[in-house]
Formats: C-alpha cells, structure tokens, sequence
C-alpha cells in the first residue's frame, strides 16, 4: 500500500470521528434544544435562544457536517468545521482551569479533535477519500 494510500484512510478515519462527535452535538438541537440553548447561555453568553433557533442551527450544522463527511467544498467545509470546534474549545477555558471539578477532566479531549480538524484541514488535498478527491482522481486519469 502507498504512503498516499495510507494517508488517505488515516485522513477518512479522522473525518468520520470527528463527524460522529460533531453529529451527536448536532442531534442534541433536535433532541433537546433547551440543553443546547442552556450551552449557548453558559459558554458563549448568549441567552434567550428559543427552540426554533436551535433547530434552524441544528439544520445549518447538519448541512455543514455532510458536506465535511463526504468531502465537499473541502475548504470551506473542513474550515469551518475548523473553526466551530476551535470556538467550543476555547469558550470551555474555565473548564481547563478546574479540570478535578466535576466532570471538568471531560473537557480535555477536545484537545486532539481540534488537532484532528487542524490536520484535515492542513492535508485536505491529500484527503482523496472524498466525493471531490474521487472526482480529481478521474480527470486526472482520463
């Protein structure tokens, strides 16, 4: 198996974990959008955010998250997801400060998903796993 190869399914697999973690965020909108309001209120400040905005962001994020798991719009899409993770991250900076409280400790492993969304994006044109990839490999063999 080639080096390309390789890094091509190691990039995969750190597309669809990613994907999966960032889908459960999503589903959480849908299933319980008061929780999700509850999260914009305590991280990021923002409060008063009805069910209805929660399922029209939940809608966004889901569209966003499929153009990431196939591949599409690779850096828009990575990007962002990028930058979504990088922001939930950085707004649990009092977590990291108490990480023995409660189930603070939790909050670290966004550490290596924001490494992982930092090297999809990175490496993005080598990830050919993808519906773009696919399609760049068929030019270039025709």
């Amino acid at each position: 198996m080639s080096q390309q190869t390789r890094l091509s399914w190691v990039l995969l697999a750190l597309r669809l974990t990613v994907f999966a973690v960032m889908m459960m965020w999503t589903i959480d909108k849908f299933v319980r959008p008061e929780h999700a309001a509850g999260i914009f209120q305590h991280f990021y400040a923002i409060g008063g955010i009805g069910a209805t905005v929660v399922h029209v962001l939940g809608v966004l994020e889901l569209a966003l998250l499929t153009a990431f798991v196939v591949g599409f719009a690779r850096r828009w899409s990575y990007g962002l997801v990028l930058l979504l993770h990088a922001v939930s991250t950085l707004s649990s900076w009092r977590q990291y400060l108490q990480p023995f409280e409660g189930a603070n400790i939790l909050f670290f492993a966004a550490w290596p998903m924001l490494a992982a969304c930092l090297a999809l994006y990175s490496l993005r044109d080598a990830d050919t796993l993808t519906v773009e990839g696919r399609q760049q490999t068929s030019r270039a063999q025709a």
